[in-house]
């Protein structure tokens, strides 16, 4: 299967898309009306009328393009995954030569983290594309004086910054300190003169970090803008309008119900965690490639040191190239995002870390990529050159010199293979971790959704449920509303009776489902839920007659009826059952007064009704079964009604076999029903599953009718 078929357990992929789509509508927001708490995204903010996403439009604009051309957001991760590869190529022969380039494509394309990350919507493999674009074409106008180039990297920098602008600043950082000292030491006394009597032009070197400078800011402005669009103020980003306390700094953090005190301390400790991961479980080859990168890095140095060694630029790349292995880690301490990526900070296998990688860190993989392919690739010069010095000594007196060649070069490329072997081992073997864990929440989302791929939509509401609070997307992001909330298929918060009918107001002319699931979802991929989906329909009359039936399985020596409504609080009606044998059916009647359990009070035939409010509200039946032992199993109804006077005041209309005005009553049937052992009530637990025989005991059926009398 597919691992990402219906995306990952990071429920930020649903944000990225459908802001993807609400840009191919012409949207920057989401205008739902009075209906935003019900299609209420996964970190959406609502802002009167409308919802808008905290995450800048860059990374989802990338999407939307794929999605406009070809219909599938994929192709925009294939793309990007192959464009970054071929920018560190790029890097590296620039760093280096060719051969480092490629080794170094290979190194980033094939690490873990790579592989995990740009195969899921996330912002992290686009923004570093952004910042690789930059590095390489600020490096392209150093080395060759270009005009052209300076202004592409002011460009994707200024993009870089719009997308994640903490992200693009530590990976310029020593670039722009780099332009900064440049400029500085390309203007001295002369070159001010002649330039106050225009004598000359400014210098190469000035012009081009201007033309970077001012396009980078141009876009600085671009992300000021949006923001004043969103949020009001030019200064506050919508991912701070969501959650004040959620950015870089220390001290208090919070979103959400989640805060911690973010000390100086906490922030070493747990990069320390993070960075150490990286180099083992998440870069190519693991330690082994870390270990190249370090080597790597210990060339580059001793290169600077001696100037004479290595061409001007190529030092200068690598240094530029170095110091992103500073402003990297130096940026991620102030931001507790990696604090909150490590479930348990001493377990690797624990949280999103163990699914996806340092994500935070992402950028650092590029530099990390090159040195390592600069320490590989020296190495083994270095090594086959000692190797054909080795079998020249031992053989060039007794075999000749071509045989010794030839010897030095079969047992270099010998070693060659092995060292490639061994590291596609070490990488294959580090990456089937992360990518079996997200295989499981795949085949998790998969066994949920079933019965959603089985149907067919074309005029549909569909109500889902709220497992982690009234977010949409939020655990269920594959089901997902188009921007006007039109589309074959919407999707609904399945919440309060007032909530649901307002929705069903507002979508009369839908057909009505409801999806559920027996079980309690959680972020364990292997605690499945059964999932449900059966049609709704909203019926209608002066006077509604309901039967319930249940199954009566063996040992059961009485039962319980009871009936109760929100109005009526700790008050019910009911009656007992002396031994119930096989089945138990149960009459009741909806009507504008309240609701009536025949059989309940001293006059089974008449007896006084539960009141329900002018509101809707949830109306509860229970059957409880009991066993000589005292074990029960409680068949538990719940129907969601008002009153007509109700639903004329938001707007519902009689459908043509109902009865008309205030002497009426609407339920949503059928009602959410649960089969409960030893408690009342179970919620989703208990879950009552038709179809499926082995997710009740044996004996267990519950059925439920209504007919409209009047």
């Amino acid at each position: 299967m597919t691992v990402f078929a219906y995306h990952s357990s990071n429920h930020d992929e649903a944000v990225y898309i459908q802001q993807a789509a609400m840009l191919l509508d012409g949207q920057l927001a989401l205008y739902p009306g009075d209906l935003a708490d019900a299609f209420h995204p996964w970190f959406f903010i609502e802002d009167g009328d409308r919802l808008y996403p905290k995450y800048s439009p860059v990374p989802a604009a990338m999407y939307a393009v794929a999605m406009a051309v070809v219909g599938e957001p994929r192709v925009t991760l294939a793309v990007v995954a192959a464009v970054n590869a071929f920018l560190v190529y790029r890097l590296g022969s620039m760093a280096a030569d060719r051969r480092v380039g490629l080794v170094a494509a290979v190194v980033f394309a094939a690490a873990p983290l790579s592989l995990v990350t740009t195969a899921v919507f996330l912002p992290y493999a686009p923004t570093a594309a952004l910042n690789l674009l930059f590095v390489v074409s600020y490096l392209y106008g150093v080395r060759d004086g270009s005009l052209r180039w300076a202004g592409v990297a002011g460009i994707a920098i200024g993009f870089a910054f719009f997308a994640r602008p903490y992200t693009a600043v530590s990976v310029a950082a020593p670039f722009v300190l780099h332009a900064l000292v440049t400029t500085l030491r390309a203007i001295d006394r002369d070159t001010l003169a002649a330039l106050r009597s225009r004598s000359e032009t400014l210098p190469n070197v000035v012009r081009r970090n201007l033309l970077t400078g001012t396009f980078g800011i141009l876009f600085v402005g671009v992300t000021l803008a949006y923001n004043a669009r969103m949020t009001g103020s030019p200064l506050v980003f919508p991912y701070e309008a969501f959650a004040p306390l959620d950015g870089p700094g220390f001290g208090r953090r919070r979103i959400l119900g989640h805060s911690i005190e973010y000390t100086p301390e906490l922030a070493v400790r747990a990069n320390g965690y993070v960075i150490e991961y990286f180099l083992t479980r998440w870069m190519t080859a693991g330690g082994i490639g870390s270990a190249a990168a370090l080597g790597g890095l210990a060339i580059a140095a001793r290169r600077w040191i001696d100037r004479a060694s290595d061409a001007r630029f190529r030092r200068t790349a690598s240094g530029l190239l170095a110091g992103t292995l500073v402003t990297i880690p130096l940026a991620n301490l102030a931001f507790w995002g990696n604090y909150n990526v490590l479930a348990t900070m001493s377990d690797p296998t624990d949280g999103l870390i163990s699914q996806f990688g340092p994500i935070y860190y992402f950028d650092a993989l590029v530099p990390l990529s090159v040195f390592a392919a600069l320490g590989a690739v020296v190495g083994w010069r270095r090594l086959s050159g000692r190797l054909a010095n080795l079998a020249a000594a031992r053989w060039s007196d007794r075999r000749g010199s071509d045989r010794a060649g030839q010897a030095a070069r079969v047992l270099a490329v010998g070693l060659l293979v092995l060292g490639v072997v061994l590291a596609g081992t070490v990488t294959a073997s580090i990456a089937s971790a992360p990518l079996e864990r997200n295989a499981a929440h795949a085949d998790k989302y998969e066994a949920a959704y079933e019965p959603i791929e089985a149907a067919e939509f074309e005029n549909d509401l569909v109500f889902v449920p709220t497992p982690y609070g009234e977010w949409q997307n939020h655990p269920f992001q594959y089901l997902r509303n188009d921007p006007g909330f039109d589309g074959p298929v919407v999707y609904a918060l399945d919440r309060d009776p007032v909530a649901d009918f307002a929705v069903i107001d507002a979508y009369p002319d839908r057909e009505y489902r409801r999806f559920t699931y027996q079980g309690e979802w959680t972020p364990d991929p292997d605690r499945h839920v059964i999932p449900k989906l059966e049609s709704l329909d909203v019926r209608r009359g002066g006077s509604l007659a309901a039967t319930t039936t249940v199954g009566v399985p063996d040992r059961v020596s009485r039962a319980r009826v009871r009936l109760s409504s929100e109005t009526a609080g700790s008050e019910y009606v009911g009656y007992a059952v002396s031994d119930p044998e096989g089945s138990l059916t149960v009459d009741w009647r909806l009507t504008p007064e309240g609701v009536v359990l025949s059989g309940a009070g001293p006059n089974a035939s008449d007896p006084d009704p539960i009141p329900i409010g002018e509101d809707a509200e949830t109306v509860v039946l229970t059957v409880t079964l009991v066993q000589p032992d005292g074990g029960t199993l409680t068949y538990r109804q719940e129907a969601t009604v008002r009153p007509a006077a109700a639903a004329t005041a938001e707007g519902g209309t009689a459908d043509g076999d109902a009865a008309s005005g205030e002497d009426a009553v609407e339920v949503i049937w059928p009602p959410k029903r649960s089969v409960c052992p030893l408690v009342r009530e179970c919620g989703t637990e208990g879950t009552y599953i038709p179809d499926d025989p082995d997710a009740h005991l044996d004996g267990v059926a519950f059925e439920t009718t209504v007919t409209v009398e009047g």
